[in-house]
């Protein structure tokens, strides 16, 4: 896996926009959200990737999602809002799709849409926060995927 820590103070290193998190993990204070794509720019193309974003010293006490009963702009909000512990549990068999991505010093936020079989999309917003480093996993090959 190749890992890339992103500078708070620069420019993000992957665009996230389209992004679905398949999987949500959290281990000694890593949030770890497993991603089907990432996007970069390099001379002037995008390129995808496979990967993960990792928030290390992770207070999963401070994260939360925001889930609406629609998609945004279609009435008003009497969703629910969860804490990131509880989300994980809950809807562990969902993907969330990440369209806008902030970063802003130890908090990040993604709005999007949840995607649950035998439900209809709804919006969503996630907000982490961490007082570590983020990262960039991206992996190398199938192999990684795989486990093997």
């Amino acid at each position: 896996m190749n890992k890339f820590i992103y500078d708070r103070h620069s420019n993000i290193i992957f665009s996230l926009n389209g992004s679905r998190v398949k999987e949500f993990k959290f281990h000694n204070k890593m949030l770890t959200l497993r991603l089907d794509t990432l996007f970069r720019y390099i001379d002037n193309e995008e390129r995808e990737y496979t990967g993960e974003v990792c928030f290390k010293d992770c207070d999963l006490s401070l994260c939360s999602m925001l889930i609406f009963n629609k998609t945004l702009g279609k009435g008003r909000f009497t969703g629910n809002s969860i804490s990131l512990k509880e989300f994980m549990e809950v809807h562990k068999n969902s993907e969330f799709e990440i369209i806008t991505e902030g970063y802003f010093q130890n908090s990040t936020t993604y709005s999007g849409w949840l995607w649950e079989d035998g439900k209809n999309t709804v919006s969503a917003i996630m907000y982490i926060w961490n007082s570590g480093d983020m990262e960039y996993c991206v992996y190398k090959g199938e192999e990684d995927i795989l486990g093997v």
